[in-house]
């Protein structure tokens, strides 16, 4: 038996979603449009050739690929610089190389999208115990949360007046809670007002799952400097590797002798024959971005109909970054969900989802990656801490078409209707 069979229901309810979700696909293939052309005039800027493909091993002094590279990526991102690298192996670790190549002894640092994600929390040190983290080793720390989905200028300001702050950090996407990502005029919005007060302070921004959502980046808005991975949007579910930190040059040259050594920067490190899949990944990116958010929106709409509680965003609500959470009301569903999820999945789909440890997170996990890339979030993978109130994170999504068959597999399986 097919494990692609669908309740009758699933099917007619798939086809309503898609005549529901047009304007709203017409709307994401418009911004598609928009940051394929940033892209390819980012290549044709710099003259990508079929040479800059070849790989570069050792210390790769001198590596002009590599340099071409970061040039594309930065202009695509409208930074001045970036670093791109396969040695940076995820949005945590690009995060971290960036607040601890900025972050120094007696530094304040404050979050103002309130609690970070969960792997962020020990590297601040307000969660764990590493002798690395931010806080053990002389770093300031706060946090100003939320209010209503937005900034909250005015405690921001009233601290930021205070003075000794040396780095904002902002969380564009929800990370394990239910709150919408972060918009770029939000972005815009606050960038001014931190500006307005102090333009030393820099600026940070965790970049994940939302780079080509909009038509802007953060860099263009205000934002110094950020961070992501390849794993996420920017690698198209091409690149197997690496992560990037972007923005003004000489942020970016911190961050480089963080990640190399201090006086090498950015002048060490190979891409080990990863320099095709970095920029063919980047060359796609946009319509796979725009695959992920067309697959987010269809199952909002299919999880609205079928009665399921707290679906964030509505499918007809503006994005900002790929991620659909919705909650279900048991254990079992929720397991049930990305078990099926896991089943359909191109790669791995003999294997079963069951909840586990897994570092960096304080609960059982429930993850379903069947991924040519282990772990690549562009691809359709979903993910939850298993406790109340039963979370399921959704992203990603190569095509369009084989996102929706999977997800009306697992709503098949889910028989809520």
């Amino acid at each position: 038996m097919s494990k692609l069979e669908f309740s009758a229901e699933i099917e007619k309810l798939a086809e309503e979603a898609e005549r529901e979700c047009k304007p709203y696909f017409e709307e994401i293939d418009k911004v598609a449009f928009h940051n394929s052309k940033k892209v390819l005039e980012a290549f044709l800027e710099n003259g990508v050739a079929y040479q800059d493909f070849q790989e570069v091993n050792g210390y790769a002094f001198f590596d002009e690929a590599r340099d071409k590279i970061e040039k594309v990526f930065a202009e695509t991102l409208g930074a001045e610089d970036a670093l791109v690298r396969a040695q940076i192996m995820s949005g945590t670790n690009a995060i971290w190389l960036t607040l601890s190549g900025l972050l120094h002894p007696g530094d304040t640092m404050i979050a103002i999208s309130g609690t970070p994600y969960d792997p962020l929390q020990e590297i601040m040190g307000t969660r764990g115990d590493s002798p690395l983290s931010l806080m053990r080793n002389g770093v300031k720390y706060e946090e100003i949360a939320l209010v209503n989905d937005d900034f909250d200028y005015e405690k921001i300001e009233a601290r930021l007046r205070k003075g000794d702050v040396t780095l904002v950090e902002i969380q564009r996407s929800c990370g394990y809670t239910l709150r919408r990502g972060t918009t770029i005029a939000q972005m815009e919005k606050v960038c001014s007002l931190i500006k307005s007060i102090d333009e030393n302070i820099i600026i940070m921004c965790d970049n994940c799952y939302g780079e080509l959502v909009e038509e802007k980046e953060p860099t263009e808005v205000g934002v110094d400097i950020m961070a992501g991975s390849l794993m996420h949007n920017l690698g198209g579910g091409v690149a197997t590797s690496g992560g990037y930190v972007a923005g003004k040059a000489h942020l970016i040259e911190q961050v480089a002798d963080r990640l190399t050594s201090p006086g090498m920067g950015k002048y060490l490190g190979a891409n080990y024959n990863q320099n095709i899949k970095f920029l063919k990944g980047l060359f796609v990116a946009p319509h796979t971005v725009a695959n992920a958010l067309k697959v987010a929106a269809f199952t909002s709409y299919m999880l609205e109909k079928m009665g399921v509680k707290e679906v964030v965003p509505k499918y007809s609500e503006k994005r900002s970054d790929i991620i659909q959470r919705f909650n279900f009301e048991s254990e079992e569903a929720q397991v049930l969900f990305c078990s099926t999820l896991q089943s359909v999945s191109p790669v791995d789909s003999l294997y079963e989802s069951v909840p586990c440890e897994m570092p960096g997170y304080p609960h059982n996990e429930i993850m379903s990656a069947g991924c040519f890339a282990q772990g690549s979030t562009i691809e359709l993978t979903c993910d939850g801490p298993v406790v109340e109130p039963y979370t399921v994170f959704m992203q990603g999504g190569l095509t369009y078409e084989t996102g929706k068959l999977s997800i009306m597999a697992a709503l098949s399986k889910l028989n809520l209707i």
